[in-house]
């Protein structure tokens, strides 16, 4: 993918003006802006992302790097971009995520010395579309830049959105007591004609 370089109007200067001098502008600028091009393809040949796929296929041997089947050629593109920088992280808990985030795999967990397992599996955290977009990539990744004499084992995760409602609270108290008037009991009855009398309390 080459980058269009384009070079500046050309204007030449002549006291009489015309079609003739026009067109002899355009062959200037035409041929002009075809140097500017072959002037710059070298240069464009030593990135990665701007090289031709031939020239792209020389890079990547170079930097110990081989084209899986049915890879895309802008993961290609990347994974010789980032070659070296992969192989420095190689080892390293920290240095296997940035080559996960590099290449666009995304967020990765590892654990390691699990309890009740071998010492030397290595369980990696992905979720489900990660693991099921990028299956080819993540076993090149395994066996390139994986530890030697260890065991990965993907496990799937699945992350759930929650909602969090958020108060304010301030460790504040408050105490409220209530009282109660004394009661009054009335009408007094002195003589029960039936056995039976009526008694009401205000409050």
């Amino acid at each position: 993918m080459a980058h269009e370089q384009t070079t500046p109007d050309i204007t030449l200067p002549f006291w009489m003006a015309g079609p003739e001098l026009t067109k002899l502008a355009r062959a200037a600028q035409t041929w002009f802006s075809l140097l500017m091009g072959w002037a710059i393809w070298p240069a464009q040949q030593m990135d990665p992302e701007t090289c031709t796929e031939l020239v792209l296929n020389l890079i990547a041997w170079q930097r110990d790097i081989t084209r899986f089947e049915g890879e895309p050629l802008a993961l290609y593109r990347l994974r010789v971009k980032y070659a070296y920088a992969n192989a420095t992280d190689a080892g390293s808990v920290a240095g296997f995520k940035r080559i996960f985030q590099r290449l666009g795999v995304g967020y990765l967990e590892t654990e390691e010395r699990m309890p009740g397992r071998d010492w030397d599996i290595i369980a990696l955290y992905l979720s489900d579309s990660q693991l099921g977009d990028n299956q080819d990539l993540l076993q090149v990744l395994i066996q390139h830049y994986g530890r030697t004499c260890r065991r990965y084992e993907w496990t799937i995760i699945s992350p759930l959105p929650i909602t969090m409602r958020i108060e304010t609270f301030d460790n504040d108290s408050q105490t409220i007591c209530a009282t109660v008037p004394p009661l009054t009991i009335g009408p007094r009855f002195e003589e029960f004609n039936h056995d039976s009398a009526v008694i009401s309390a205000k409050l």
